[in-house]
């Protein structure tokens, strides 16, 4: 972007970590095969039995090679794996499996049958995603190589794509450091550079924690994000009842259906026109100077009710927030089309691309503002009252009041505007819309690195 676009630095939208690698299922086997070639360095197995022992440390490297040291010998140390070591038994004679006469075949453990039972036995445990797989001996827990298992079903192209398919979801289950994208049809993976809990942005455009594959929720916490999922899975009748598309007028009563993202509401009643906010229902007047503080709770009412109503409204305060800013969300979606218009008119206005991005930029601010606001109010529902937390709705009303004008302003006509006038005024409202989440979600960082948060459990 051009110089007097600096505003948008890199600090200034959450990225996903350099180091993140995004893999497809031929990525996947790339980089299991790799670990599989380094640990074959030290320990000198097939690659099947090498897979098996690093599923069963689940890939971590230096675990299973500090294991293999501390063991006496590779036999000792395959045996306490139960995988076998020497070369599979085999005869002729009668299956105890269908008892047809057939060449019989076995693991060290001499338990014997024919290769339609195997292929049979094996068919049904890849079917039911196992990728180590037992002797079909009851109470024999040798673990069959993955060469032998590929030799058996090696007949079958369908029955062979579903076992390599299994080890590589095994493969992403056990491992700490791989992640599927929770995307609709996706199929990829993220190889974190850490498993700690940080922003995914995947190639189809899904962003996820990685810790725990939820939409990636700052300030939140994994384990606050978990109960917040639950509280709301439970609460299904009271949510049906809050995402209704309509409210009434508090002036006249007309129902209105809000079509925008922009938080600012003017009654569609012609002899009516009251001008209110659609998270509070007051008067949009009080919000013109002082942003009126629709965000804090009100403890003293809370009070005053019983223990059980207390908790309900108190849920029902902070979700129908979180899912204001969610619809929100989702209606300034039709703001990127508006956006590309108008950058093409200004394209034709002998501005170049470069410097007509900003607008593509107001709404990728807008949208990360939007997804900030709705799980602030997650984080403000565990957080108990005091000092602290008066601070953090001081800087999460900021916060709103700058989204909703940034909305405000984009959502409206913007023909009259002189481009350049257009230009500084976008940029400025994204700057101040940055530096109020910047603030907010620093504060919170550092309230967790100081412990002066106190959330109710």
């Amino acid at each position: 972007m051009s110089s007097d676009d600096d505003m948008y630095d890199d600090d200034s939208f959450e990225q996903e970590t350099v180091d993140d690698q995004i893999l497809d299922r031929e990525g996947l086997k790339s980089d299991m095969e790799e670990v599989i070639a380094s640990v074959q360095e030290t320990i000198q197995v097939t690659k099947g039995v090498c897979r098996i022992l690093l599923q069963n440390h689940k890939w971590n490297q230096e675990a299973l090679i500090d294991k293999f040291y501390d063991s006496a010998d590779l036999e000792t140390f395959l045996s306490a794996a139960n995988i076998p070591l020497h070369t599979p038994s085999s005869a002729d004679g009668e299956c105890d499996i269908c008892c047809d006469m057939a060449p019989l075949t076995g693991l060290s453990c001499a338990h014997m049958a024919c290769s339609q039972c195997w292929k049979a036995y094996l068919t049904e445990k890849i079917k039911e995603g196992q990728s180590e797989i037992e002797c079909m001996a009851p109470k024999c827990q040798l673990i069959i190589p993955d060469e032998q298992v590929v030799k058996c079903i090696s007949d079958d192209t369908k029955v062979l794509d579903t076992y390599h398919r299994v080890i590589l979801n095994n493969y992403v289950k056990t491992n700490v450091y791989l992640e599927w994208c929770p995307g609709i049809d996706c199929g990829k993976a993220v190889k974190g550079s850490t498993c700690d809990p940080h922003l995914i942005v995947c190639t189809c455009g899904t962003r996820f924690c990685f810790a725990c594959s939820n939409d990636w929720h700052e300030p939140v916490d994994c384990r606050q994000m978990k109960l917040w999922v639950k509280k709301c899975g439970e609460s299904s009748e009271t949510a049906t009842w809050i995402i209704e598309n309509t409210k009434d007028c508090p002036k006249c009563l007309t129902s209105i259906q809000k079509n925008g993202g922009c938080n600012y509401i003017r009654c569609t009643n012609p002899k009516c026109g009251y001008q209110f906010c659609w998270i509070c229902m007051n008067a949009w007047s009080v919000h013109a100077n002082a942003w009126y503080n629709c965000n804090s709770f009100d403890q003293a009412a809370e009070n005053n009710r019983s223990q059980f109503r207390n908790n309900h409204d108190r849920y029902l305060f902070f979700y129908n927030r979180y899912r204001t800013h969610e619809q929100s969300l989702k209606m300034e979606e039709r703001l990127i089309a508006k956006m590309n218009m108008k950058m093409e008119q200004m394209q034709n206005h002998s501005m170049t691309w470069t410097e007509v991005q900003f607008l593509r930029e107001a709404v990728n601010v807008l949208s990360l503002a939007r997804r900030t606001m709705m799980f602030t109010y997650v984080f403000a529902y565990f957080l108990r009252k005091n000092n602290h937390s008066m601070m953090f709705e001081t800087n999460q009303k900021d916060m709103e009041m700058a989204t909703e004008q940034l909305s405000g302003f984009l959502e409206q006509d913007l023909e009259g505007e002189n481009l350049k006038t257009l230009k500084l005024k976008v940029q400025d409202k994204c700057r101040y819309v940055e530096q109020r989440r910047n603030a907010l979600l620093n504060h919170c960082k550092e309230g967790i690195e100081q412990d002066v948060w106190k959330f109710i459990e």
